[in-house]
């Protein structure tokens, strides 16, 4: 399916609870492999909880998009500061933090307006250096975020539980353009 019969818009608090169904999805769906039952299932419940989305919908320095189809959501991401491990992370510094499809979205379209929604958001009041993470082993991600400009700049541990993945962090200078 194309990306012309879904919708992107911003997130309010009632999507909450669509938000925690929809990352919950997609994280398992992704990268429930890696994981324990047990270390799976307590990141949920931390970082995929209604009670998480609702707590970062109502931050004034975050903000989230989803996108719709035939009423269901199909993904979303989310930006805010940076909060990424690295060394050249600046106060003022943006991140996207997270670009989430279902698996039948993906390839069509709707994660590009999604990401364009979000770097309009980060660059709302003007350049400044942005950042983002992606796992390692996911080499289609790192291409889609380099035609944004980002490029390779450190790696870090990601931890869920006991286990520790490479995940590699990506800076798009506030000159790209």
């Amino acid at each position: 399916m194309s990306c012309v019969d879904s919708a992107i818009r911003r997130a309010v608090p009632g999507d909450a609870a669509a938000l925690a169904e929809l990352g919950a999805a997609t994280f398992v769906d992704t990268f429930g492999h890696l994981y324990t039952p047990q270390d799976l299932q307590a990141f949920l419940a931390a970082s995929h909880s209604e009670a998480a989305y609702a707590k970062l919908l109502a931050r004034a320095d975050h903000a989230l998009w989803i996108a719709e189809r035939g009423g269901r959501a199909i993904g979303y991401a989310q930006a805010g500061p940076c909060g990424l491990p690295h060394p050249d992370v600046r106060a003022g510094d943006g991140e996207l933090k997270r670009l989430y499809l279902r698996s039948e979205a993906q390839n069509g379209g709707v994660g590009r307006r999604l990401m364009d929604a979000a770097m309009a958001w980060l660059l709302r009041d003007g350049p400044r250096t942005l950042w983002l993470s992606v796992w390692s082993e996911n080499p289609g991600a790192q291409r889609f975020y380099a035609r944004y400009g980002f490029a390779f700049a450190g790696e870090y541990e990601f931890i869920v539980g006991a286990q520790r993945d490479r995940e590699f962090m990506y800076r798009r200078s506030a000159s790209a353009a």
